[in-house]
């Protein structure tokens, strides 16, 4: 791949996720994170999920200058069909445009006059596409790790790329992910036990983080947020980032899922404990699990669903190309590639999913899985 194929578009993706980063960030100061309601799949659906969407569908028709372009996201415009949804369609078109009004400040251009609400629907409800194997299409999941978001842990707002079925560029935004490795776990209990009334700022963490590769460059790179009365400097003091050289199972550290609903804990455990890992797991939200890995702060993420779950695109497409440009390895159970041609889901998944730092993590990790997996319980 020639050095500038998609530059422009990956340099545009960076922006938007900066701008969403930072609406995350005022939504949770305005504790409109409390404007939850549930899907059919009983996640929950909140102000910066949907403004998210409506804002990054928005900014990529206006920026690219195509009105038609193509977006496999997460939410439905469905939400607000429910008899309560009338407060939180307008603490959505309020946050879409408070932030729009800020996007110069990231090099992006808003919009002359404000949206109004059947335009919001309207870049919303764009968010259709189904993806495929032929055209190009933008992959968005607006707040990964809801759940992560509405504790004040850890979430992450990503946005790939593909083209004809494969992933040419992620990026990954991460406001919570603190300056130090330790506090990743830390986080999470502190607000398991600290009173609501006294939440803890982003700030007290560390700045937050933007992450990105493009597909075939060999590299990926890390920008801090910036704060709010700076403008967004490209490639602003952009640092290249690798994944962890520890290739000893006895000293590598794994990251799962904190949530065990869709996830099979127990196999991972034993899976851990069968290649001679011994730290304890690093439990996160979202694809942060993957910006750690491609830090260098964690050496493997494994994921096995439990039986009828089936792994949406927009959970893995970004996350994996920023870690196999930093060095790492990231497979299905059988050792294939994921397969992001198949529509919103990885089909034809092996088992489940795993991401190393290198290939002779993985390599172990593969062969403990075929080992292993006659006498699971999945």
């Amino acid at each position: 791949m020639e050095d500038q194929n998609y530059a422009n578009e990956l340099e545009i993706a960076v922006r938007i996720v900066h701008v969403a980063c930072a609406l995350c960030g005022r939504v949770q100061e305005k504790l409109l994170a409390t404007e939850v309601v549930s899907k059919d799949d009983d996640s929950p659906v909140t102000v910066a999920d949907l403004s998210v969407q409506a804002i990054t569908s928005w900014l990529l028709a206006k920026t690219l200058g195509v009105q038609n372009v193509s977006i496999v996201a997460e939410e439905d415009v469905q939400v607000f069909s429910k008899d309560n949804s009338t407060a939180l369609l307008e603490a959505v078109v309020d946050t879409v445009n408070e932030s729009l009004s800020f996007v110069a400040m990231y090099g992006l251009q808003s919009p002359e006059t404000t949206l109004g609400t059947s335009e919001v629907l309207e870049a919303i409800g764009r968010c259709s596409s189904t993806g495929g194997p032929s055209g190009r299409h933008w992959v968005l999941d607006p707040v990964d790790g809801t759940l992560g978001f509405v504790r004040g842990d850890q979430y992450a707002v990503a946005l790939a790329l593909v083209e004809n079925g494969k992933v040419v560029l992620g990026v990954l935004g991460c406001p919570n992910y603190p300056v130090k490795t330790e506090w990743l776990s830390y986080h999470y209990q502190y607000h398991e036990t600290t009173s609501q009334s006294s939440p803890t700022t982003t700030d007290a963490w560390g700045k937050g983080c933007v992450l990105y590769a493009k597909r075939g460059s060999g590299e990926a790179w890390l920008q801090s947020l910036i704060p709010a009365d700076k403008m967004l400097e490209w490639p602003n003091c952009a640092r290249r980032i690798r994944v962890s050289s520890v290739d000893d199972p006895a000293l590598a550290t794994l990251c799962e899922p904190v949530e065990r609903a869709n996830s099979n804990h127990s196999f991972t455990a034993g899976l851990a404990h069968s290649v001679g890992l011994r730290k304890q797991p690093l439990r996160v939200h979202s694809m942060v699990k993957y910006a750690a890995i491609a830090r260098g702060d964690a050496e493997i993420f494994m994921k096995f669903a439990k039986s009828g779950y089936k792994e949406k695109i927009w959970d893995h497409a970004a996350g994996v190309v920023i870690v196999e440009e930093a060095g790492g390895v990231v497979t299905d159970a059988g050792g294939r590639p994921l397969d992001f041609s198949k529509g919103t889901y990885l089909e034809g998944l092996d088992r489940g999913i795993i991401a190393c730092s290198g290939v002779t993590l993985h390599e172990k990790l593969i062969g403990a899985v075929y080992a292993s997996w006659d006498s699971s319980n999945l």
